[in-house]
């Protein structure tokens, strides 16, 4: 059994090393690891820390560069491209959500009760996550549920883990945070079984470098629905 642990990055240099480091620390038993980095177009130093971290040689870790900043689902979709494992996970390049998590997010998967895994941020209270934040990522789960009869808690989430033959027959367009929204949808489409793990979260602000704007809510809307109505 293979884990390919794909890190979609783009202007990350303050945190791409540590998240790495985690990754590679944590401990999954007798699965093989592999890490593929997809740096999306970073201009802020990104690719740099990354080719002078202590970690740069390790033959599990693979780089690949966009030239542009083309977008999140862009990036994984690069990842996805190279990665040669039996599981897929999808690792964020900011320090939000911990590797410490991986345990969790792999048993639905090798005792056979899941296809997918997420990891839900909404199962269990916190307070970290704004307001804002809260009743948005609830208004779009409350919208893929209702069009795809799906009972999720955090369709939004970035821990999304899941066997490559999952991804068998489906085709991603999207390349914005958009993929989100698109990949659940295609998941639901094709009845792959969905289970939700409760995992920890350490939100950013704006200011210290959060990414995702309102605008991609709206974004996640219409991708919902052209997948529900204009699918062929």
């Amino acid at each position: 059994m293979k884990l390919s642990v794909i890190i979609p990055v783009y202007n990350e240099a303050q945190t791409i090393s540590e998240v790495v480091e985690r990754v590679r620390a944590v401990e999954i038993g007798d699965i093989e690891k592999e890490i593929i980095i997809a740096n999306d177009g970073s201009s802020d130093g990104t690719r740099a820390a990354i080719e002078t971290s202590h970690w740069f040689a390790d033959p599990r870790i693979r780089t690949y560069d966009n030239p542009i900043n083309v977008g999140k689902g862009a990036a994984v979709r690069v990842g996805m491209k190279y990665a040669t494992g039996d599981i897929i996970l999808i690792q964020d390049a900011d320090l939000e959500l911990d590797p410490a998590e991986y345990a969790g997010l792999l048993e639905p998967l090798l005792t056979g009760r899941s296809d997918v895994v997420y990891g839900s941020r909404f199962m269990k209270p916190s307070g970290r996550v704004s307001f804002r934040a809260r009743v948005g990522n609830r208004l779009l789960t409350a919208l893929t549920n209702v069009l795809f009869g799906a009972r999720l808690t955090d369709m939004e989430t970035a821990y999304k883990v899941f066997r490559r033959e999952s991804l068998d027959g489906i085709r991603l367009r999207c390349v914005g945070f958009d993929f989100e929204p698109e990949l659940t949808a295609k998941f639901l489409l094709a009845s792959k079984r969905i289970v939700e793990v409760p995992i920890r979260y350490n939100p950013r602000r704006i200011d210290e470098g959060k990414k995702i704007r309102w605008t991609d809510g709206i974004d996640a809307v219409y991708v919902l629905l052209k997948c529900r109505f204009a699918r062929k």
